[in-house]
């Protein structure tokens, strides 16, 4: 009768045990996402700690999921983690295998000859923040049909590109024979045009081929420099003085058609309103703040930095014409207009500028 009794006065307790247990068991249980929630995946060709990635994308992509209240979310893979080559990033996008990739279009030569004209020789400025705009505003006019197969999010140029080399550029003469990694067809033609010997390949692969003598140097920006540690590979680095500057290379944040129309027309136009000129604003105002403190950090490390002198970039443009010349013709050879192309880039770069 005891033993009936004390099992009575558990009973309640082991009752209300569950209950009790509920809420930390809750806590401890990994969390489903909601039916109306939308995870994207964001593919790139540097690693975590570049520029773009920490100062861009992932604020960028922060951005998003706040502004959709949590509904829809980018998750990024840099360094290709995803698989593939950064020139096979864009068919990634437009094949489904990324929900969204940044990539340079200039990785796969002649695909995208209309954007070719903001690459070229001494035509961009300085400033990262009048480039990224003006390569969005020329993009919504004249590159829809060139990126057809997938849908843009942002367009971009990054700021003016330099030379880091091993031995010290100040004049063109010192060009002569350099073996020089180059971004785009157009870069290489530019630095063709000056008596150097153009390499192209992706920016992940330049510390090896410096490592291995296969460069002398780079053409890079100033934000690309830490993340591939090319201040630790080279002494030397040359920039151009004002705008025009010596080159630019272009860039595409893209995503996936079908991904992107099957969307909820809520979330299209939340990812819409962090895109275009509100996007590239974010990365070029980025590219200009890390022009600054890359070239304290290179200086710190006892770098030369080199500045052209006018007189000696005048010489480099007039060198480089005939690749602006070239291009134009062969934009007729396809039936374009490329010299009312040029002009209208040259128009934008000066607006943005100002």
């Amino acid at each position: 009768m005891v033993q009936r009794r004390h099992l009575l006065r558990l009973a309640p307790a082991a009752l209300a045990a569950p209950a009790l247990a509920a809420p930390a068991l809750a806590l401890l249980a990994p969390r489903t996402a909601r039916a109306d929630e939308v995870t994207l995946r964001l593919h790139h060709f540097l690693p975590a700690v570049s520029n773009v990635h920490r100062h861009f994308l992932a604020p960028w992509a922060k951005k998003v999921e706040e502004a959709s209240n949590g509904r829809l979310k980018i998750r990024i893979f840099p360094s290709m983690q995803l698989g593939g080559a950064p020139p096979q990033l864009y068919d990634q996008a437009r094949d489904g295998v990324a929900d969204i990739i940044w990539t340079l279009p200039g990785y796969t030569a002649g695909r995208f000859p209309r954007i070719e004209v903001l690459e070229l020789p001494f035509i961009a400025n300085r400033s990262g923040l009048a480039n990224a705009r003006a390569t969005q505003a020329f993009a919504e006019k004249h590159l829809a049909q060139e990126f057809s197969e997938v849908q843009p999010l942002c367009f971009w140029a990054h700021d003016g590109g330099l030379i880091h080399s091993r031995a010290p550029v100040r004049r063109l003469e010192d060009l002569r024979g350099m073996k020089l990694r180059f971004p785009t067809r157009q870069a290489g033609e530019g630095l063709r045009a000056l008596g150097a010997a153009p390499v192209g390949m992706p920016v992940p692969q330049v510390p090896e081929a410096l490592s291995q003598g296969v460069l002398d140097g780079a053409v890079v920006p100033w934000e690309v420099v830490p993340s591939i540690k090319l201040q630790e590979l080279v002494r030397n680095h040359t920039a151009f003085p004002g705008s025009p500057t010596f080159y630019v290379a272009t860039n595409v944040l893209a995503m996936n058609k079908a991904k992107y129309q099957a969307l909820p027309a809520d979330l299209r136009a939340v990812l819409d309103a962090q895109s275009g000129q509100a996007a590239a604003a974010m990365v070029g105002a980025m590219l200009d703040e890390q022009a600054v403190t890359v070239a304290d950090l290179a200086r710190k490390r006892g770098n030369t930095l080199i500045e052209l002198e006018e007189a000696e970039v005048a010489r480099w443009r007039e060198a480089c014409r005939p690749v602006t010349e070239a291009w134009v013709a062969q934009m007729k050879e396809r039936g374009t207009d490329g010299a009312a192309l040029l002009a209208e880039a040259q128009a934008m770069f000066r607006q943005y500028a100002a």
